[in-house]
This record gives C-alpha cells, sequence and structure tokens, in this order.
C-alpha cells in the first residue's frame, strides 16, 4: 500500500514538473508588434550578409530567411525581399513595376490567388515579425480605420524585437 502511495505521489510530482517545464519553454511573446516603414523594410532585403530577410504581402512582414535559397542576394526572388510585394505575389510576377503594395486594377482571380499564396504559402512557412507602417497608418500619419488588430494574423515575434 505504501508503494501505491509512492508511486502516485511520483506520477503527480513529475507531472507537475513536466506540464511546469513545458510552460516554461511556451510561453508566448509579450514583445510589441514592430511597425516597419519602406525605409526600414529595404535594409532587410538580402543584401546584408547574416541580417534577416523580410518581406511584406499584403502589408504583413515575414522573416524570409530560412528561404535565403528564393529571397536572398542573387536568388530568383530577390526582387521581392525588402518590400511589401503585396501587387507582384498576387500576379506572380517579378516586374519592377508590380514591386509594389498597391492591389488597384488587380483581377478578382489574382486576388483570390493573393489571398491563396498569403495564407497558404507565407502565413505558413514564415514567422510574422511585424506590419508594415503603411498598413497600419494612413498617409498623414493618423492611424488607418480600417485596419482591426483583432483580424490581424497571430505573431511569432522574434527574439530581436
Amino acid at each position: 500500500m505504501a508503494t501505491a502511495r509512492i508511486c502516485v505521489l511520483l506520477v503527480v510530482v513529475l507531472s507537475a514538473t513536466l506540464a511546469e517545464d513545458f510552460k516554461l519553454k511556451h510561453k508566448p511573446s509579450t514583445e510589441a508588434v514592430r511597425l516597419f516603414t519602406e525605409e526600414e523594410l529595404r535594409r532587410h532585403d538580402g543584401s546584408a550578409e547574416g541580417h534577416p530577410i523580410y518581406m511584406a504581402v499584403k502589408g504583413v512582414v515575414f522573416d524570409v530567411t530560412k528561404g535565403k535559397e528564393f529571397y536572398g542576394r542573387g536568388a530568383p526572388y530577390n526582387a521581392l525581399a525588402g518590400k511589401d510585394a503585396t501587387r507582384a505575389v498576387a500576379k506572380m510576377s517579378l516586374d519592377p513595376a508590380d514591386l509594389t503594395p498597391d492591389p488597384t486594377g488587380l483581377t478578382e482571380e489574382q486576388l483570390e490567388s493573393l489571398d491563396r499564396v498569403f495564407e497558404e504559402t507565407y502565413k505558413r512557412k514564415y514567422p510574422i515579425v511585424g506590419y508594415t507602417a503603411a498598413r497600419v497608418l494612413s498617409d498623414d500619419g493618423r492611424p488607418n480605420a480600417a485596419f482591426r488588430p483583432e483580424d490581424q494574423p497571430q505573431f511569432q515575434i522574434k527574439d530581436e524585437f
């Protein structure tokens, strides 16, 4: 009987210890969301070795560094790095005229493609590190009334922020 009590006590203590250890390893970030100006985003275009590579789609800034073979210096999609390339992603284009956040004039098919790639590629593969200032602020610097934080994707803020 005493052995059974000791075993139960051991299981309870071990479970509590493992649960506490799990909580410590997976504590959610309390860091503030980072806003990027065009200039700040441009600094993360893959040209500086050892620095993170960022790109934005729909005003959401992703850390695409783990896809360096695609977005790094000299890589096939490097033109998308360091900027909000929403239009280019929607059109599947690397034309310099399309390297802009402006979705004006995109077809319904292109908008659907944009949403699909945003959800199935970028949000699934790459951590979100912030937003472009243009997504959050109006041209005059006031808060953008259309920006609703509760509708934004979950953040995976990196330790550097």
